[in-house]
Formats: structure tokens, C-alpha cells, sequence
């Protein structure tokens, strides 16, 4: 019980950090994926690889450009300034849009295939039907995407959850601001406290666990659906 009220704090920043960041990475994701899977520009292979820039960066290196970019003489710190505050860096604000950029393409990437999936007929059939583009996005794309978008949500969640390197680099280690589980886990270490780091790690690796069998388990319906 006493371990339970003491990383209680940190569940719930990492719930809430996790439920933001997958709502704004959704509103973000959404036309951008849709364009990827759309376009016929060159510029979406400069996109493409921007957006899954992520996944070869280390963790480090994105919280160091993000920590400059947050901090009081970056663009985060005007934008602090409009509210009176002095930096976005160790704050839940600039953990979410740390959060946003480092699970960019485990969200985009499944939006983005499961668009390219629709194909054109769908499209097209809507487009002879007078349906405008928005009409045809929001009625025809996003509900034979839908599997897509569990997937999305699934990892964007997931992924966020596990962050330390970005969240350390631009968060730090404040309890009830900053602390969320996988720093509680490397602060247990710090201090000897194994059963601690041990009880929350095993929980994290269930949850990581499921996490992938359920997207696994949307892949396997997805490719028996299509012909």
C-alpha cells in the first residue's frame, strides 16, 4: 500500500501525459499521414523521413534539440512568456510537446498505411457522387481507417508510457511535474530500492507486453480483411 501511494503521482502523470499526447498526436498525425499517403510530391520522401526521424535519433539527442528548443532563449520560452511563465523545458506542456515529436511516426506510419490501404476506388466512387474532399475524408477515409487509428492509438499511448530519454533530458526528475514512471524506475534504482524498481518494471513490461499482442492481433484481422 505505502508503494502504491508513493509512485501513485507518477502513474498518473504518465496516464495523463500518455491520453494528451495520443489526442494531440492524432489531430497532428491525421492530415499528415493523409497528405503521405496522397501525394505524389517529391517532398514526401523529405517529409517521410522527418517524421520517422524518431526512431534512429537517440532518445538524447531529440531531448537536447527540444531541452534548447523549450528553454528560456528558445521559441518555448516567448511562448511561456505569454503566461507570465519563463520556460516551457520542465513543465507537463513542454513534456507533451517533447512527447508529440518523439511518437510522430507510431502514429503517422499506421495512419499512413492503413490510408494507402483504402485505395482510390473508394475516392473516386465518393468524388462521382458529389461528395466534396472533406466530405469524402471524413465519411468514406477515416471510417475504413478505423483500424488504422486503434493501431495508432495503441502504440502512440504505449510508446509514450515507456519515453526516459526525452522526458529525462527535458523534464528532469520533479515529482508530481515532471516524474513519470520510467524516471520513478531509474530514481528506485539510484536509491537501492529493488523491489520498487522491480514491481514497476514488471508492470510496464506487462503492459508492453499486451500492448503488442493487441496491435498484432488488429494487423492479423486488418490483412484477413483485405483481398
Amino acid at each position: 500500500m505505502t508503494l502504491f501511494l508513493d509512485i501513485w503521482p507518477a502513474v498518473q502523470l504518465t496516464l495523463s501525459l500518455a491520453a494528451v499526447t495520443t489526442l494531440v498526436l492524432l489531430i497532428v498525425g491525421t492530415p499528415i499521414a493523409w497528405w503521405l499517403a496522397r501525394s505524389r510530391s517529391r517532398w514526401t520522401v523529405i517529409v517521410n523521413a522527418l517524421v520517422a526521424l524518431p526512431l534512429v535519433l537517440p532518445p538524447t539527442v531529440i531531448g537536447f534539440y527540444m531541452l534548447i528548443f523549450l528553454g528560456a532563449n528558445g521559441p518555448g520560452g516567448w511562448l511561456a512568456g505569454l503566461w507570465g511563465a519563463r520556460t516551457l523545458a520542465f513543465s507537463f506542456p513542454g513534456l507533451v510537446i517533447g512527447s508529440v515529436f518523439y511518437s510522430l511516426p507510431f502514429v503517422v506510419q499506421p495512419l499512413r498505411n492503413a490510408f494507402i490501404a483504402i485505395g482510390d476506388d473508394p475516392i473516386e466512387a465518393a468524388h462521382t457522387l458529389g461528395a466534396s474532399p472533406v466530405q469524402t475524408f471524413l465519411r468514406v477515409a477515416m471510417p475504413l481507417a478505423r483500424p488504422g487509428y486503434v493501431t495508432a492509438m495503441v502504440l502512440g499511448f504505449a510508446h509514450t508510457v515507456g519515453e526516459f530519454g526525452v522526458v529525462m533530458m527535458i523534464g528532469g526528475n520533479i515529482p508530481g511535474r515532471t516524474k513519470v514512471l520510467s524516471i520513478a524506475i531509474f530514481d528506485y534504482v539510484e536509491q537501492l530500492r529493488w523491489t520498487e524498481a522491480h514491481f514497476i518494471a514488471f508492470a510496464m513490461l506487462v503492459f508492453a507486453f499486451l500492448t503488442l499482442a493487441i496491435t498484432m492481433s488488429i494487423d492479423r484481422r486488418i490483412s484477413r480483411i483485405q483481398p
